[in-house]
């Protein structure tokens, strides 16, 4: 008697689990795609400004300069810190 009362309530429990799967919302394809690309793109920021930068910028002069933290209320431009001495470019022209 008690070996049939165990299959049963174990039977009720399979079946309240199965219930409960069907019964959730399914994820929608479209907005896990959109989540995983704005996770993609966090990542991306995120990496980006892990990696160590340096910032060049004119002063009132015109001179240009290079230093490792952002120059305040002024205009500049991120350069990558570590990159190879091929990809450096060298243009006093450039702003």
């Amino acid at each position: 008697m008690y070996l049939r009362a165990g299959w049963v309530v174990m039977g009720l429990a399979i079946v309240a689990g199965t219930a409960w799967y069907a019964a959730r919302d399914p994820a929608e394809p479209a907005r896990e795609r959109a989540r995983r690309e704005r996770a993609e793109q966090a990542s991306a920021e995120i990496a980006a400004d892990a990696q160590p930068m340096l910032y060049r910028w004119r002063d009132a002069q015109g001179q240009l300069h290079v230093t490792q933290e952002p120059p305040a209320g002024r205009r500049y431009e991120r350069v990558p810190r570590d990159v190879p001495a091929r990809a450096i470019e060298v243009d006093g022209n450039r702003p």
